[in-house]
């Protein structure tokens, strides 16, 4: 046996200072704005029995969602465990809650989720207040979370042992390999859908709704941003620009952000059959692609040149392109005579979907759609950090809970560090506080 035998086995009263990795959830605990919700709970617990106090089923409830444990009975063996934690999170007389009471325990937070609701609300409100840049530009995409079921209960009396809300989703990829042939590959899911608008600079969560994984990214994507617009007007006033791949390509949803000031950079899907240019209207001899390239044609000798970005005119709502030898000094034997050579604006209204606000030719479509990962990057902290990887979940209101309170963290602990004076920690969550 190695023993050790100057270590005794209660000398963390003496240095009950020295958490450790239990930082990061006593920094959590301590930013989340959850004392209106605390009394609301023990005001409705009442003189009932108190074994399990509410403040520490919370507090361990948290601390599963911390340290990424995907089930009760994880937090609970770590609780066991670690007579640290058990202080911290409230059991201080050592009797721990069974998964049957944590399951109680949760059934009674899905009553309360608009208030859990306003306690991750207050803390986007408090990321715009002390940052001055956050919200500037916002991402938007999805993710899926398998449920625990394969499939839908035929119970006619459902209950949180059986599944009557999730379905199945299906994504296809196309593409074309390096040698011309093409590819394509299905995947498929059965469970709910996340989806996300956070900040594309500190990969921070400013909004989210949960859906079937059937539902449509378009669709959902439209709904979110209305709701924020009438629930979190602040959100859309400073946003500039919002990032999302080809799944929100959608000419209504291009134009419901213009309506709210947004400039969408989004990617396209490939719509054309068989064309490949088009004439730009009003100007004969410039043509334009579905990717938004404008070409320039000469009159006699037909030399192609590509168009340069100059800018979008608002008064006209209309993109501007320029001659690129008035732009770059390139070489055009026809540049004394031609009539391209000055600059020409195309309305948005020739297709929304190819003329945004932000020319996608241009390099600032580029650097600014390279923010879309941000979204990505969150939903890998989810999975990776919080366990939504191995999670299983029954039930759409249960999956609204816990996606809510692991973008609740996901800020908090921003939050904590960034008033810590380490804004380089905001998006770690696993290093200790």
């Amino acid at each position: 046996m190695a023993i050790i035998p100057q270590i005794s086995f209660f000398s963390w009263e003496n240095d009950i200072k020295n958490l450790g990795d239990l930082k990061r959830l006593e920094l959590v605990l301590n930013t989340l704005p959850d004392e209106q919700l605390m009394r609301k709970l023990e005001k409705e617990r009442g003189n009932g029995r108190n074994d399990y106090p509410v403040r520490a089923m919370w507090n361990m409830l948290i601390a599963m969602i911390v340290f990424g444990h995907a089930r009760f009975s994880d937090i609970l063996r770590e609780l066991r465990r670690n007579v640290q934690l058990r202080y911290m999170c409230g059991f201080e007389k050592g009797k721990l809650p069974s998964s049957a009471n944590m399951s109680r325990f949760i059934a009674n937070l899905k009553k309360e989720k608009a208030e859990i609701k306003k306690i991750f609300e207050e803390l986007v409100n408090q990321l715009y207040i002390d940052i001055p840049d956050f919200g500037d530009d916002l991402a938007i995409d999805s993710k899926w979370v398998w449920s625990m079921a394969n499939s839908l209960s035929k119970r006619k009396k459902p209950d949180d042992r059986s599944e009557t809300e999730a379905a199945w989703g299906t994504k296809e990829y196309k593409g074309v390999r390096e040698d011309g042939s093409a590819w394509s590959s299905t995947h498929r899911c059965f469970g709910f859908k996340i989806h996300a608008v956070v900040d594309a600079n500190y990969e921070l969560p400013v909004a989210y709704s949960v859906s079937r994984a059937s539902g449509s990214d378009v669709a959902c994507g439209r709904e979110l941003i209305g709701r924020i617009s009438g629930e979190q007007p602040e959100i859309i006033k400073r946003c500039t620009h919002l990032m999302a791949d080809r799944g929100y390509d959608d000419t209504e949803f291009i134009k419901c952000l213009k309506s709210e000031s947004i400039k969408a950079v989004i990617d396209k899907r490939s719509m054309w059959k068989t064309e490949t240019e088009k004439e730009v209207p009003g100007y004969k001899g410039i043509y334009y692609n579905e990717h938004g390239e404008v070409f320039c044609y000469s009159p006699e000798n037909g030399d192609r040149h590509t168009m340069a970005p100059a800018g979008y005119d608002a008064e006209r709502d209309a993109l501007r392109m320029k001659c690129p030898v008035k732009m770059y000094g390139a070489y055009c034997r026809e540049a004394g005579t031609c009539t391209h050579c000055k600059m020409i604006r195309i309305p948005l209204s020739t297709d929304e979907r190819i003329f945004t606000q932000v020319a996608r030719p241009s390099y600032k479509w580029h650097r600014k759609y390279n923010k879309r990962s941000s979204v990505e990057r969150v939903f890998s902290r989810l999975d990776v950090s919080f366990g939504f990887e191995t999670k299983r979940v029954r039930g759409m209101e249960k999956m609204e809970l816990i996606s809510l309170l692991g973008l609740m963290v996901m800020n908090a602990i921003a939050l904590g560090r960034y008033r810590q004076k380490k804004p380089e920690l905001m998006r770690s969550l696993v290093t200790a506080a």
